[in-house]
């Protein structure tokens, strides 16, 4: 309802205008009825409202006078309508000159006050749309520059453009916000996932309110991760009056209420300033890597999940060299030896259940190495994630000895590949498979089964090849064969939906749309068919 502040200085004027129409109805409310120009301005002082409807003459201040005080004051931006008489037509030019929306003549029409309202309400849904418009574009364009600071590449004018346009304090973070997940959706419909990002997004932005502009849409820019960014500040957590660990509880337990998915927090290391957040985000990556060999949680803390002994950090050397190369050369059985070996090591230089992760977290490093040794285009920490999610089956506790091993023996198959080139024919075959069967329900998962290659491996390199994903080169070949049975058959447009593989003819449109520019329809009927 849009907030009405009535001024007239006549007490039955004043009544007959809150009595002539059903305000509510169109759209209004009644927020204060004063007698004159000055008690306006006091209510003013304390009230916000949308729309003020004055007479010109009043004592003590005029309706002029008032218009041009809360304008010059800034104290209200409210739409104004001057009440007149014939003889007061001059003052109301006078009025129009200084910004009133609009004025009516006395004795008020009740069709003349609801055609004004009328256009008052358009004119407040167009300013809303339009700020709701340029506060968009705001945070677009900050979130260019926060983007810039969390991947190091930006220089002062980034920097300062992000310090003026955030509320920021010391105590930094760079938190990434994704569902724990999202498996069951995997091979459905991509808006779905967009969807809930989306959908996620929102819910910071509600949950922020004002600090809204911390959140970043799609920081990681990865078509298998929809997530979204944080730059939490140590200024949040104290004005709720409560930790750190509070505050992101109560706000990752708010953000999955209202995506109506599980959702987590990769909490990155705490850093002096905004300048710094680059190491932050860092760390928060580096936690998306090794979370896969930690018991599930809901928030992941790095100064938790990386942690030092009072010694400094005990590596077992030995034992992590022996696995390495063991992984390194696909030995199975000296691998199973090199796990107990190293877990021996462990136990008997005293390493807690704490420390154990830094040297895991070595190994993950070196392996993560040795594969960009063999191919640098592809994301090794995503492959090395799939993997060990791959190799944690149910019974084995995550982190433990038979799920290390079980990685090990993956991981070492997946080098095999790289070094073997296995994808160049594998490649192909996935293309025969689209071109024979591209009306069935293929994914990249079972056909990775199928010829016996790691999925999210050959993901990226399908991505590689053809600069998009599987998903995408599935459907525009779907597209190609549906534009060629619209040439070339008589073919309901259903039918042919159904013929390329797309159950639901809507969604079947609206891809044709997005692929060729116009319906298929209209594609048939410019083409002469």
């Amino acid at each position: 309802m849009l907030q009405v502040l009535l001024v007239d200085d006549e007490p039955f004027i004043l009544q007959g205008l809150q009595v002539l129409i059903d305000w509510k109805s169109e759209g209004f409310e009644i927020a204060g009825a004063v007698s004159d120009g000055q008690e306006a301005y006091e209510f003013l002082q304390k009230n916000k409202v949308d729309l003020i409807i004055a007479d010109i003459k009043m004592p003590r201040m005029s309706g002029i006078e008032l218009l041009k005080t809360i304008r010059r004051e800034k104290i209200s931006d409210a739409y104004y309508v001057i009440l007149s008489g014939y003889s007061d037509f001059s003052f109301a030019q006078q009025a129009m000159r200084c910004c009133c929306t609009d004025y009516i003549l006395k004795p008020v029409d009740q069709q003349e006050l609801k055609a004004i309202l009328a256009h008052v309400a358009e004119l407040s849904e167009t300013t809303r749309r339009d700020a709701q418009k340029q506060k968009k574009l705001e945070y677009a364009y900050l979130a260019r520059n926060i983007l810039a600071l969390l991947f190091g590449k930006y220089d002062e004018i980034n920097l300062e453009y992000v310090k003026n346009h955030m509320r920021l304090s010391e105590g930094v973070r760079y938190i990434d916000i994704e569902f724990h997940d999202l498996s069951h959706l995997e091979d459905g419909d991509e808006g779905e996932l967009r969807g809930a990002q989306r959908k996620l997004y929102q819910s910071c932005l509600e949950y922020l309110k004002e600090d809204g502009s911390h959140c970043i849409f799609d920081v990681s820019q990865d078509e298998k991760q929809y997530d979204v960014g944080f730059i939490y500040c140590d200024y949040m957590s104290e004005s709720c009056g409560c930790s750190e660990k509070e505050y992101l509880e109560r706000m990752r337990d708010v953000l999955a209420a209202g995506s109506n998915y599980p959702v987590r927090m990769l909490v990155g290391k705490k850093v002096h300033d905004i300048g710094a957040v680059a190491k932050s985000y860092t760390t928060a990556c580096i936690l998306n890597s090794l979370q896969a060999f930690r018991e599930k949680r809901d928030i992941y803390l790095y100064e938790e999940e990386i942690q030092v002994n009072n010694g400094g950090i005990v590596l077992c050397k030995n034992g992590l060299d022996g696995l390495i190369a063991s992984i390194e050369q696909n030995d199975n059985t000296r691998i199973r030896q090199s796990v107990e070996q190293l877990y021996e090591e462990m136990q008997q230089m005293g390493v807690s259940g704490d420390t154990v992760n830094l040297n895991i977290n070595y190994l993950l490093f070196q392996l993560i190495h040795l594969a960009a040794e063999q191919d640098d285009g592809v994301n090794q920490e995503e492959i090395l994630q799939f993997i060990s999610e791959s190799s944690f089956e149910e019974g084995i506790m995550r982190g433990s000895k038979a799920h290390l091993c079980q990685f090990a023996l993956d991981y070492a198959e997946y080098l095999a590949q790289l070094r073997k080139n296995v994808s160049r024919g594998v490649l192909a075959e996935v293309e025969r498979e689209v071109r024979e069967h591209y009306a069935e329900n293929l994914t990249l998962r079972e056909l990775s089964q199928k010829y016996y290659v790691n999925s999210a491996y050959l993901g990226q390199l399908f991505r590689k090849k053809y600069g998009q994903t599987f998903k995408d080169y599935l459907n525009s070949y779907r597209m190609e064969q549906a534009a060629a049975l619209l040439l070339r058959t008589d073919d309901k447009i259903y039918d042919i939906a159904q013929k390329v593989g797309y159950h639901d003819l809507d969604y079947f449109i609206n891809r044709f749309i997005a692929a060729k520019g116009c319906t298929p329809a209209k594609f048939r009927k410019q083409l002469g068919r």
